[in-house]
């Protein structure tokens, strides 16, 4: 096999975890598993009504926000078996595994390559420890963000690696760049990061979603309440107004940016991927638009919607966080001052 593959398979599988985390919040299911690494005092997902209702008796202190009285569906719980399963079971053991043969490989490797293997195995570990705080402390508003955090940036690591791995392999990325450049992408990163976290405050956050109303066009969206949103004066309820205006606050960067630099032209890598993270920024706030503007009376939010904006999100601060990889491990030499 060729082990240099084996970084991009777990990024494919670290965005599958990712996707089924965001499955587990849309449909509440955060919480079906009162337990960890055991979901009800058993490795299984079939568990009914009365087996739960007898684990609450025999585990008062496990008992939820929303109380022994409360029940969960086998779809809720399976959600949050597979997660747990999917992270623990098949990418906890492959960056184990991972991790050894980039040390047997040493000789061949770099410096960079090892310690990004030795890193991604710590921060798998890690990830699995902000797991079991998101079990214990009832999914609260921190333990999820961090959750997710820390998720992205174990990706990044992976990310990192396999393009550490490909360079020590002599496969080299030309890349002319001003500092300019580099710095304009770097607010690019961490602007998208920023709207992120705040959009997962929001989703996390009960009733923020509705916060600036459920009225349709154009009320509750683009305006607030039948507002611009400027005066915020609780700012967890409204949480979903400072967003928005995070929103389009990167969003003229990013315009500003692209006039300005046109994104890198210099490079032709840089220019494709930065402008992709633009492309998805853009969609995502579409999206976001038309999950707002989805609700009825009788069905809510199309909550899927919800899953889709939470991975176009995350897709586009690691497009942007990406292009600042490759210029680390291929730009030290060649870049020119603007």
């Amino acid at each position: 096999m060729q082990w240099h593959h084996l970084p991009m398979i777990l990024i494919i599988i670290t965005a599958t975890v990712i996707a089924v985390g965001g499955t587990i919040r849309i449909y509440d299911a955060g919480e079906s598993c009162p337990d960890w690494p055991l979901c009800f005092g058993t490795w299984g997902f079939d568990i009914s009504e009365e087996e739960q209702g007898a684990w609450w008796s025999e585990n008062p202190d496990e008992i939820d926000s929303r109380g022994a009285d409360h029940r969960y569906t086998s779809f809720q719980i399976f959600t949050e078996w597979f997660h747990r399963l999917l992270a623990g079971s098949v990418l906890g053991p492959l960056v184990i595994l991972q991790f050894f043969i980039v040390r047997r490989k040493r000789e061949s490797l770099s410096t960079e390559s090892y310690r990004l293997s030795a890193l991604s195995l710590g921060l798998v570990i890690w990830q699995g420890f902000i797991g079991y705080l998101t079990v214990k402390w009832d999914n609260e508003h921190w333990s999820v963000a961090l959750h997710l955090v820390s998720a992205l940036i174990f990706t990044l690591s992976l990310i990192a690696l396999h393009i550490s791995w490909q360079r020590d392999l002599g496969k080299k990325i030309p890349i002319t760049l001003g500092e300019k450049t580099t710095n304009r992408l770097t607010i690019a990163t961490f602007g998208s990061l920023a709207v992120l976290l705040v959009g997962a405050f929001v989703s996390t956050t009960e009733g923020a979603n509705e916060a600036c109303g459920v009225s349709g066009f154009p009320d509750s969206w683009p305006l607030c309440s039948g507002t611009l949103g400027f005066v915020i004066q609780d700012v967890i309820i409204q949480s979903q107004a400072i967003h928005r205006w995070l929103v389009i606050t990167v969003f003229v960067i990013l315009i500003w940016f692209g006039k300005e630099e046109r994104w890198a032209s210099k490079d032709n890598c840089i220019q494709k991927i930065a402008n992709f993270g633009g492309l998805t920024y853009f969609l995502n706030m579409i999206l976001g638009a038309a999950y707002i503007l989805s609700w009825t009376v009788e069905s809510g939010f199309y909550e899927w919607l919800s899953v889709l904006h939470l991975l176009l999100a995350s897709l586009t601060f690691l497009l942007f966080a990406s292009t600042l990889i490759i210029i680390n491990f291929h730009g030290n030499n060649n870049v020119e001052e603007e």
